[in-house]
């Protein structure tokens, strides 16, 4: 098989929202469409890609280095060994030729939109769900016949209020979620508490609320934040520090006796490896969030999920960061403990398949070869309009 066209283009998903540490008024997207030779139901195999939210559009990587990298490789560099189907991993390979260790925040999420791609046609050219693909291939043979979801938003708006962010909890709630998030940092401790508060009477049990600071504090406020957040018993207090400030997540395991979570903004196995060895992460608690998209893709991620192991924890301890239907795939097939879910913002790319609504806090997937996008008519309308 071959590839034969690639197409790339950026994707404005600009709102008022903000987080403790941006704001989202100039967020994009990189989204790509790559064309192959393979006819399954009368039409050529064609993979759709793009980027998590909260980093931005790739345009120039993907334009300037990896796609071009790609369109030159030798068609049977980038094939398996039947030469009938695209190889991720040979793929990875080619796309990373020349590329020095190290300094993976921006590459790496030109690399996952690439990935995403490859195994959405990976799973087309078998005419399977990609979540059975990666069962077969890298687990048990079977998947979870659903997925545990959690509603992310609770960001701050320019005329915020506890009203609306009520109103917002409850939306979530009546499209079916049992679970949500939101942001904490971006305003003093006190007030924080008061959005907690405001949010409890709405959600109801503590543990179906979790928070995330995005990395806003220091040593000493995610000391103060722990003691505040503590008598709540949330379910779990999210990216406290640095990402890379390994030191920090490990004060908050030491004075944080409830679920604490991390890991978006790693790109690399290594980095989740130092993480592990440095971050004072507890394997009966805590949440890991890697993105398999931002992180150079699956290919990455399995190699994180294997040190996971080696450090003692369960795949079930990561509920991936970015909720899309791509997350969710890995989520199914790998057995892992649950995905994110953006129901109100960040569309159409948050979110999961038009067939499969929330239930119970728990969502299906389509049985749909690939990642299952064209069961997202509001992405896949998206999609058309950039990329033809």
């Amino acid at each position: 098989m071959k590839i034969t066209e690639i197409k790339e283009a950026r994707v404005s998903i600009a709102s008022e929202i903000a987080n403790a540490y941006i704001n989202f008024s100039k967020m994009d997207v990189s989204v790509v469409a790559i064309h192959t030779d393979v006819i399954r139901q009368g039409e050529p195999v064609i993979g759709y890609g793009f980027n998590s939210n909260g980093r931005y559009a790739q345009s120039g990587l993907l334009r300037e280095r990896f796609i071009p990298r790609l369109k030159a490789a030798a068609s049977e560099s980038l094939t398996d060994e039947t030469g009938e189907n695209l190889d991720p991993f040979h793929i990875w390979n080619v796309l990373m030729a020349n590329e020095k260790p190290g300094g993976h925040g921006e590459r790496s999420v030109a690399v996952g939109v690439l990935d995403m791609a490859i195994w959405d046609i990976v799973a087309k050219v078998e005419e399977r769900p990609l979540a059975q693909v990666l069962a077969d291939r890298f687990g048990d043979g079977t998947t979870d016949p659903d997925v545990s979801v959690y509603a992310a938003g609770g960001y701050y708006y320019p005329n915020d209020d506890l009203a609306r962010l009520k109103a917002e909890m409850q939306s979530y709630l009546d499209l079916g979620y049992t679970e949500t998030k939101m942001k904490i940092g971006g305003a003093e401790l006190s007030e924080d508490q008061r959005r907690i508060e405001a949010a409890l009477d709405v959600v109801g049990a503590p543990s179906c609320l979790a928070v995330d600071a995005n990395g806003r504090f220091d040593h000493d406020l995610t000391v103060q934040y722990a003691e505040g957040l503590a008598p709540y018993g949330l379910r779990w207090f999210e990216e406290a520090g640095d990402p890379l400030d390994y030191a920090i997540q490990q004060r908050l395991c030491e004075v944080y006796s409830g679920p604490t979570a991390t890991g978006e903004n790693l790109f690399s196995h290594q980095d989740v490896r130092n993480l592990l060895r440095y971050g004072g992460m507890r394997a009966d608690r805590d949440i890991l969030q890697m993105d398999p998209v931002l992180s150079y893709g699956l290919v990455e991620y399995l190699r994180m999920l294997d040190e996971l192991r080696i450090h003692g924890f369960s795949p079930r301890n990561c509920i991936p960061h970015g909720g899309h239907q791509f997350a969710l795939n890995i989520a199914a097939g790998l057995k892992l403990g649950g995905n994110e879910s953006y129901p109100e913002v960040f569309a159409p790319f948050g979110g999961f398949a038009d067939s499969t609504p929330i239930q119970n806090g728990r969502v299906t997937l389509p049985d749909a070869p690939g990642i299952g996008f064209e069961d997202k008519s509001a992405l896949m309308d998206t999609l058309r309009d950039h990329l033809g």
